[in-house]
């Protein structure tokens, strides 16, 4: 019986003292910079959770004693602790997660938070971003959703300095940044030179990183202005993914679908695929888009990845020289939605992208990354061209029909490290790249009176009255004419050290040393079947060649930090632009090489939750070319140069970003730019007159709110202001369109727009609505005088998406 009572004793005794072993684990995650870390798994005795947006988890733990934690995400070094338990609830410290550099860089900001203390891939060099010497911003997928972006100036909107121009035809977006145009050259996605034609999709963008001012060090021959690096969403080792339906006004229609996972330990993948149908408030005025992105990770060890993409685009959409001009003017009276251009024309876009990204890191200090790309873009237009009316409103409409085919190949290497001698500390990127591009231009013989004679010449149209009837609708025929085929090859290498003398005090130096080759046009006849070389003539008709460009790009800063969350800096910069033609001797111009002073601050404030950057910069051009002008003040040759112009852009950019409070975000920008020339010849543009295209004030500002759980769990609302102040179009006016009283310059009143976005989250579940233009605005993007595009109306736009 005692021995009854005894084992009955026993067993109540360690069931009671195991039940108090039972114990449920809670914390949560941060980074080093103290931000929660959403995503991260946490495991413990064969169960397992995740952090959610506040970086908190918690996990029951069934076996009595001390227990182990594994923490691991995708980007950080796995983290083990051991715990002893404290009841039935243990509370242990924040747990800090290193980021794991051997992963594909990304990234992935929640909120509006400052990445003043990250490293951006638009850098290269691992610098984090208060020890860059020069203006970044960064648009990150929060905005990204927020915004409920479409494209990529849907999304650059909130980049101040940044400007929406417009284009010939609106066939693609046109971006300026401090005075400078951003054509193909300044736009990369994932660190290689990409295309923008078609208007580049933005469901696949992590983040757009934005890099101002001159960038020829990094990137070789881009302008001066900024250059954009768009990141593209990574796969992940971990199941989900998120579906989508957008949906707005004028029958705009998009599904999106993102799905992501593990393939096999050391495989992943992501797809993220899109469709859209939009018409517009321009008569007649449609856009078709088909959209993929497949992409897979390999982790190779714990030292080496390789990161594969693949992305297509298919655009089509109806191209819109807008309303016109008037007797070179702009007249409202035509209507916001009068559609000019014939009813049939098209134009047709298809890129692709295929990119292999190999990171290695040698070891906690040196890393090395091997990126090689092509692009592939094709261009078939055929419609209309200038709208250019007479005082009475009526446009002469002819015919235009181009082709083009791009291919392009990239290919670098970067190799980042850090090594001190002596007091002094560096931190060094070496590197080298090498672009080939084949450009393929098709010309047309258009029938447009019928018959065998080419003739471009369609019809009248009464700006006033375009829909009159009889008005001409078929569509004639054409016939391939010619093709033209150039050849573009770019080389270059650099090296950059950011030296840290005292930790207050920094320098950066670095040089870059690029080579250019630009083939002559090779030309196919096809009515002759023959193929001939276009001639880069010099004297005597005497062919010279291919044109060779060679340019050194250096680049200097001082960095002066006296506290850990502020940095001035000062620096110098140079770039430079190729020039055509020859000068008085026959030989072939050099390029322009453009000096650019920057001087800035970047402060954080409130623990990192704000930023608030300031920065003035000068650019200016003191070898600008211009076709020279005979003593008897006529151009003999318009093909010979020299360098006598000098031009130069002045502003201020203001950046403010972060989180004012719990669930309050704020992104906000302004930014002041006069760029004109300040030297020019007898014929020249007028000096100390603002540059058509150029916009002298930009502004922006969008708040957010995330309502408490306690008020309305889930509801979240947003108001963003935009602001473009006053441009030139037409042209600007030159000395001698002044002699004569003429006037070329179209001014452009500001304008400001205002949208208002509610959103609501149900567990998975979320819906967002955004009301854009509240006031409904009226206003212009201007390409010279004859593409006037007016602005979006008042509209909605509608998104519902589930995530898993």
């Amino acid at each position: 019986m005692r021995l009854t009572i005894a084992l009955f004793l026993l067993g109540v005794s360690a069931c009671y003292h195991e039940a108090q072993a039972q114990t449920t684990v809670k914390g949560i995650v941060v980074n080093i910079q103290g931000e929660y870390l959403e995503g991260i798994s946490v495991r413990s005795q064969g169960k397992a959770t995740k952090t959610n947006e506040q970086g908190y988890f918690e996990l029951y733990i069934a076996k009595p004693g001390e227990f182990n934690l594994d923490f691991s995400g995708v980007g950080f070094h796995k983290h083990h602790l051991t715990v002893q338990p404290n009841g039935l609830e243990t509370n242990i410290q924040n747990q800090i997660l290193q980021e794991s550099k051997h992963q594909i860089e990304q990234i992935d900001v929640k909120g509006y938070n400052s990445v003043n203390h990250h490293s951006l891939e638009v850098s290269k060099s691992g610098v984090r971003d208060l020890d860059l010497p020069q203006a970044v911003q960064v648009i990150n997928s929060q905005v990204i959703s927020d915004q409920q972006v479409n494209v990529l100036s849907d999304a650059l909107k909130n980049a101040n300095g940044v400007a929406l121009g417009a284009n010939r035809g609106g066939v693609n977006e046109n971006f300026y940044a401090r005075g400078y145009s951003l054509g193909t050259n300044n736009i990369f996605k994932n660190g290689a030179r990409t295309n923008n034609g078609g208007s580049i999709e933005a469901s696949t963008l992590e983040s757009v990183q934005i890099l101002k001012g001159s960038a020829a060090l990094l990137y070789g021959g881009v302008s001066g202005g900024a250059v954009l690096n768009l990141v593209t969403k990574k796969p992940k080792f971990e199941n989900g993914g998120e579906v989508s339906m957008r949906f707005g006004s004028y029958n705009q229609y998009k599904p999106i679908v993102d799905v992501y996972g593990p393939i096999s330990q050391k495989l992943a993948f992501r797809i993220i695929g899109t469709g859209s149908y939009a018409e517009s408030f321009r008569d007649e005025v449609e856009s078709k888009r088909i959209y993929v992105n497949p992409s897979l990770l390999y982790q190779m060890n714990e030292k080496s990845s390789l990161n594969v993409m693949f992305d297509y685009l298919k655009s089509d959409f109806t191209p819109d020289f807008g309303i016109g001009s008037v007797e070179g003017k702009i007249q409202k009276e035509v209507g916001r939605n009068a559609f000019i251009n014939v009813p049939w024309a098209f134009n047709k876009t298809n890129s692709s992208n295929a990119q292999a990204d190999f990171g290695h890191q040698f070891n906690e200090d040196w890393k090395l990354q091997v990126l090689a790309s092509y692009q592939q873009y094709n261009r078939d237009y055929y419609g209309a061209e200038r709208i250019q009316a007479n005082a009475q409103g009526i446009a002469p409409r002819t015919l235009n029909r181009t082709k083009q085919d791009e291919l392009t190949y990239n290919q670098q290497v970067n190799l980042t490290g850090k090594l001190t001698t002596g007091f002094l500390k560096h931190q060094i990127l070496v590197g080298g790249d090498a672009d080939e591009s084949n450009v393929k231009n098709y010309a047309f013989n258009i029938y447009a009176k019928g018959g065998t004679q080419p003739n471009t010449s369609y019809d009248n149209i009464d700006l006033f009255n375009p829909y009159a009837a009889g008005m001409r609708s078929d569509k004639p025929l054409d016939s391939l004419k010619t093709r033209t085929t150039t050849d573009v090859f770019r080389v270059g290498a650099f090296v950059q050290d950011l030296v840290s003398v005292t930790e207050q005090f920094k320098v950066l130096l670095g040089v870059r040393y690029t080579y250019q080759n630009t083939g002559r046009g090779l030309v196919y006849d096809y009515k002759t079947n023959t193929e001939t070389t276009t001639p880069n003539v010099g004297k005597d008709k005497v062919d010279m060649g291919n044109k060779i460009d060679k340019a050194w790009s250096p680049k200097f800063a001082l960095i002066y930090q006296p506290l850990v969350s502020t940095s001035v800096y000062v620096s110098y910069s140079n770039n430079f632009v190729s020039n055509a033609g020859y000068d008085v001797n026959y030989q072939p111009m050099t390029p322009s090489s453009i000096d650019q002073y920057e001087a800035g601050i970047k402060n954080d404030f409130l623990q990192g939750r704000l930023s608030t950057n300031l920065t003035w910069y000068r650019i200016q051009n003191n070898n600008f070319a211009q076709t020279i002008i005979g003593a008897d003040g006529k151009v003999a040759d318009a093909n010979m140069k020299e360098f006598t112009g000098v031009s130069a852009s002045d502003g201020i950019e203001l950046d403010v970003a972060g989180e004012l409070g719990k669930g309050f975000n704020v992104l906000a920008g302004y930014s002041y730019n006069f760029m004109r020339y300040l030297e020019t010849n007898d014929n020249g543009v007028v000096e100390g007159i603002r540059l058509v295209g150029t916009t002298a004030h930009t502004g922006n500002a969008t708040l957010f709110y995330s309502l408490p759980d306690h008020i309305a769990k889930g509801l979240k609302l947003g108001v963003s202001a935009f602001y473009t102040g006053k441009r030139n179009a037409g042209w600007n006016t030159t000395k001698v369109n002044q002699k004569d009283g003429v006037d070329r310059i179209i001014p452009i009143d500001p304008f400001t727009t205002f949208d208002f976005t509610a959103g609501y989250t149900y567990k998975n579940w979320n819906i967002m609505a955004k009301v854009n233009n509240i006031g409904n605005a009226f206003n212009y993007y201007v390409h010279e005088n004859y593409s006037v595009n007016p602005i979006p109306p008042r509209g909605f736009t509608t998104t519902l998406s589930y995530k898993f």
